[in-house]
């Protein structure tokens, strides 16, 4: 039974249930008028139809996740299954075709080894499909009841409404926080295995990166795995020449559309800037590979630069620049137009120019939302891929010019991780190590960013 029959199921249930409940409280008004109800009869409605979901809810998460596993191991106990392989991929093929035939996904199996599953497959869905029926419905009814006994005059089910509604509002809220977690996990469990290979210095200070998927497992060469130059190509393009290009223009957009333009041409100047963020990532790589860097190649031939290449670290991080200029300039936006008028005129008054206020007043208030865009924007442009794919090459070259190529940890992670590669492989477990620096990097950012934004918004309140 799939997961989303029974979610209809339990909106449904709950649904009568609300209806029930509601008119329950309305009948004690209705008998008596002089009775004074301790909660409205919506109140009541919503405790029952909550004790009617939430645990439906909650079991359909965990049937989900059960009962595949349950239908499987009923089917690995028929006799039909007694000729199975032991382990491997083969038993997995088998069963996945009996599976998918027995379930529909298929009107017939290609092996014929897996044609007496099919039958088993069938009778073990069937019951367990019932038993999560059953459940469902006892779940909701015995919920349904115990909530609708508790219907009476003097309940307050305001409060025991509101404090539901908190503690899913509380469950919303650590979503991202455990996700965030399970990443950090996941992410030290198999960079551990990568340092138990490689060491650390080596990984974090060598300067030549090479890694050879179809070397020798358990014995690798680290020297091939000194990353420093992955870790510098990722913030010379995305930190230093996006950023270069990024925070001025941004910025002065910001104060352009603020302070200076007009009410018509801001209303047409700011979605068509805005419009920047709306650009798949791919459409920029494909103008960072075909416009920008021949013509950045063909400048630098003009000046006498005879190995100018068209792949470079200047069209990635020109072009990065352009991508994240909305996320500067609409911060910056939002965080100037939030700036109490009176600061503004209290400027003028005292004899201030406009260039003057905006310098001395406007941006420092606004400070905290300044630093946050560009925090924000530094997260998005050292995470990019498809740019660097595209326009930045895949050598990976410790140097301070901008024409020639270089690649960045997100470009290294794609490419270690695409393929056959053994995931007990050192290469493969390298994106892992390198993802977790990228992590601990991006973390110390927004580390940075929320103590400058505590730092001025205790001055500025």
């Amino acid at each position: 039974m799939s997961p989303a029959f029974l979610l209809l199921l339990a909106l449904g249930l709950g649904l009568a249930a609300w209806l029930a409940a509601r008119a329950r409280a309305w009948s004690f008004k209705r008998k008596d008028p002089s009775i004074r109800l301790a909660a409205l009869p919506e109140y009541h409605a919503w405790y029952v139809a909550f004790w009617v979901v939430l645990p439906v809810l909650l079991f359909t998460v965990v049937w989900s996740a059960a009962a595949p596993q349950l239908i499987t191991q009923s089917v690995l106990a028929s006799s039909a299954a007694a000729d199975l392989p032991p382990f491997g991929l083969q038993r997995q093929t088998l069963l996945a075709e009996a599976q998918a035939v027995a379930t529909g996904g298929a009107r017939a199996v290609f092996n014929p080894a897996a044609r007496d599953l099919v039958e088993p497959f069938r009778e073990a869905t069937a019951r367990y499909n019932l038993i999560g029926l059953a459940v469902t419905l006892v779940l909701a009814f015995l919920g349904g009841v115990w909530s609708f006994l508790r219907v009476k005059p003097d309940f307050r089910a305001r409060s025991k409404v509101e404090r539901t509604v908190m503690g899913v509002l509380l469950l919303a809220s650590l979503v991202a926080v455990l996700t965030t977690l399970g990443i950090f996990v996941s992410l030290v469990f198999e960079t551990v295995r990568f340092f138990g290979m490689v060491s650390p210095v080596d990984f974090l200070f060598g300067t030549h990166w090479g890694p050879d998927p179809m070397g020798n497992a358990d014995n690798p060469d680290p020297s091939r795995y000194g990353a420093l130059p992955l870790f510098w190509g990722t913030i010379y393009i995305g930190a230093i020449i996006a950023m270069i290009v990024a925070i001025p223009l941004g910025l002065m957009s910001a104060i352009y559309l603020t302070q200076y333009a007009a009410p018509a041409w801001r209303k047409w100047l700011k979605p068509m800037l805005e419009i920047l963020a709306g650009v798949p990532t791919v459409v920029y790589g494909y103008f960072a590979a075909l416009t920008v860097a021949p013509a950045i190649r063909d400048a630098a031939q003009a000046v006498g630069i005879a190995n100018a290449s068209s792949e470079s670290a200047l069209a990635a991080g020109l072009v990065m620049g352009v991508m994240i200029i909305p996320f500067v300039s609409s911060m910056a936006d939002d965080s100037i137009a939030a700036v109490p008028q009176a600061m503004r005129d209290g400027s003028l008054a005292m004899g201030a120019t406009t260039n003057e206020t905006i310098r001395r007043v406007l941006v420092p208030a606004a400070l905290p939302g300044i630093v946050a865009g560009v925090m924000l924007a530094v997260s998005r442009a050292i995470g990019e891929t498809m740019i660097v794919v595209m326009a930045a090459g895949a050598a990976a070259n410790l140097s301070a010019n901008p024409l020639e190529a270089m690649t960045t940890v997100t470009f290294q992670i794609v490419a270690m991780l695409t393929g056959e590669g053994s995931f007990d492989h050192p290469a493969t477990l390298s994106a892992f190590a390198l993802g977790f620096v990228l992590f601990m990097v991006t973390l110390a950012l927004n580390f940075i960013a929320l103590r400058v934004v505590k730092r001025f918004r205790e001055a500025y309140d």
